[in-house]
């Protein structure tokens, strides 16, 4: 017979072993409802974070395609461009209309910057207008030209103090070593003579069935030789395919040709002749030879000599790992503190595609003329964040963490 004392031992035992079992499994189970509402509530923050990014993301592949189309279809490629593949041009006259203070200062840099403007103001006028340039992208060609007198253009930049002779001159440079298809055009002395050669590009280029459209800057109908132009193509009903770039003082508003108009007057400036007659010596642009050396990536690499006191990045790194990392507002708009003052680099030598790399990294930074609820004197132009990009369902923004606060910058 068992020992009672014993037995009322082990019912003890038992007890509490319950007693703890219980206990452990109301834990338990509170807990595991406090991980299926957090659950929960994390599944619906994603599925509104899901939302958001693929309506973002079928946008950017939408104004992307068009870009990525134009930047394959102005660099070279192993292809030679055959009849009746599709062609877009762009002509601008330089005696009547030039880009912006802002890029002409920053010379080569500005001149790369300018080229990769232009491209994206075209493919997304073209993204606008449904033009379908995607069927045979390792064929489409895009072409720019730019017609000017040398020693006259220097003459109204230059006597104006709108930039040196020297900025000037790596701006062209910068400008035409972006691609192959982009010339910069010495017509030489005479009066009228950019106006004849674009008369005759239009005429000519336009025609072309090939042709998707021609887009044209400082190329006004008041002048008779465009006039004449625009009336012949008119009356073959190929006026569609002219497309006028409006800069900065030029009113179109009343024009006579139904002709579309792109406005790109963040980019082009109606140019103003200079009162002064004294004639500067013309302005020699000089040939970069590409720097010798091995390359990664289409890159050269960081043993290759440095040009005219330029570098390129290391390929081996990316761009804000860079030592030091570029300048976004030198490369993208203009540095307020200058090269000798700023801690980032002025001196890299970047790519349409860096470019675009640095570019869409500054958006991800608010700012700081927004943020300090000020209007900013770039507008548009403004290279870094006036909206951020997780919009109205910023993550950051409900627990008082996000960057951008100025007042709007969350708006959808």
């Amino acid at each position: 017979m068992a020992n009672p004392s014993v037995s009322t031992v082990n019912q003890q035992m038992w007890d509490e072993a319950l007693k703890s079992v219980l206990s452990l499994s109301k834990a338990t189970i509170k807990h595991n409802m406090e991980l299926e509402a957090r659950v929960s509530e994390l599944e619906m923050e994603l599925s509104v974070w899901k939302r958001a990014h693929s309506v973002a993301l079928e946008a950017s592949e939408r104004d992307n395609l068009h870009v990525a189309s134009l930047q394959q279809a102005s660099t070279p490629d192993d292809f030679e461009r055959q009849s009746g593949d599709p062609l877009v041009l762009c002509v601008i006259n330089g005696q009547q209309t030039f880009f912006n203070q802002t890029l002409l200062t920053q010379g080569f840099m500005g001149g790369q910057s300018a080229a990769q403007y232009l491209t994206r103001a075209i493919s997304e006028y073209l993204t606008s207008e449904d033009i379908q340039i995607t069927g045979r992208l390792s064929f489409l060609s895009f072409w720019v030209s730019i017609y000017f007198n040398k020693s006259e253009l220097v003459n109204m930049l230059v006597g104006q103090s709108i930039c040196s002779r020297e900025q000037l001159e790596g701006f062209l440079a910068g400008f035409s070593e972006t691609s192959p298809r982009f010339t910069a055009v010495d017509v030489g002395i005479g009066e009228g003579a950019a106006d004849r050669k674009i008369r005759e590009y239009i005429r000519t280029y336009t025609r072309l069935p090939e042709t998707l459209r021609t887009f044209m800057g400082g190329c006004h109908e008041s002048n008779a030789l465009y006039s004449g132009a625009f009336d012949c193509l008119q009356s073959e009903n190929l006026l569609e395919k002219l497309v006028i770039l409006r800069g900065l003082s030029e009113d179109w508003s009343d024009h006579t040709f139904p002709i579309h108009v792109l406005n790109v007057d963040k980019l082009l400036v109606q140019q103003a002749p200079h009162p002064s007659m004294q004639q500067l010596a013309p302005l020699g642009v000089p040939f970069l030879e590409p720097a010798p050396g091995p390359s990664n990536g289409g890159l050269v690499s960081p043993q290759s000599p440095v040009r005219n006191g330029l570098r390129y990045p290391d390929p081996r790194y990316p761009l804000h790992k860079q030592n030091p990392p570029p300048c976004n507002e030198h490369y993208l708009m203009a540095c307020s503190k200058g090269a000798g003052a700023c801690k980032y680099s002025h001196d890299y030598i970047l790519s349409p595609e860096q470019l675009a790399v640095l570019a869409a990294n500054a958006k991800k930074a608010p700012c700081n003329w927004l943020k300090s609820g000020l209007q900013c004197p770039y507008g548009k132009l403004c290279c870094w964040g006036h909206v951020c990009p997780g919009g109205s369902h910023c993550f950051h923004l409900r627990k008082g963490k996000c960057w951008f606060k100025g007042e709007g910058m969350h708006d959808a």
